[in-house]
């Protein structure tokens, strides 16, 4: 009768160390560790925080990029206005500043987290059903809505998100197509 409850009781104890070793295990923790600490919390503060500034200034960074593409693109299309304007129709060159505009515009739009709003398709069936509209007023509308765009880049921050922003970037996309497209 000695020898059950002592061969019990073994098992009781040697089963109750192995539950605590399994909670343990599973919860990354020891009696060593500090309780509700994360892997991200190891790191020491003062790596916390360089690495927080220095998210803050890339993200500072990307946002002044996508602005000066912003600026950039209504340089250009002002160019092309007066360019139009001169010569009455676009030369290589001012095809290939056209280029460059798409080029900032598709980057912008990419930056604000929009893409294309599928009106490629859409504008082929409805050009039947549309005026035809003149070169010279295609590049008047693609210098306000290049300017549109800037305005409206200035107006956000490099926390938000502006579905302003990204429509105007694809009226300026199918303006330059057209502009390409038409020369």
């Amino acid at each position: 009768m000695l020898l059950r409850i002592f061969t019990i009781a073994t098992l009781v104890l040697m089963g109750g160390i192995y539950c605590i070793a399994q909670t343990g295990a599973d919860n990354k923790s020891s009696i060593y560790a500090k309780q509700g600490e994360s892997d991200l919390d190891n790191h020491p503060k003062s790596l916390r925080e360089m690495l927080i500034k220095m998210r803050i200034e890339k993200d500072k960074k990307e946002f002044d990029e996508m602005l000066s593409r912003g600026e950039e693109a209504m340089k250009i299309s002002e160019e092309l206005e007066k360019a139009y304007a001169q010569n009455g129709r676009l030369n290589q060159n001012e095809i290939s500043k056209l280029e460059t505009v798409e080029k900032l515009v598709k980057k912008i739009r990419s930056d604000l987290g929009g893409d294309d709003d599928g009106s490629d398709k859409r504008s082929k069936l409805n050009l039947q059903k549309t005026r035809p509209i003149a070169q010279g007023e295609a590049v008047k509308t693609f210098r306000s809505t290049t300017a549109k765009l800037f305005d409206e880049l200035k107006q956000t921050t490099r926390f938000t998100v502006s579905a302003a922003a990204i429509q105007s970037s694809n009226a300026v996309l199918r303006l330059a197509r057209f502009l390409r497209i038409s020369n």
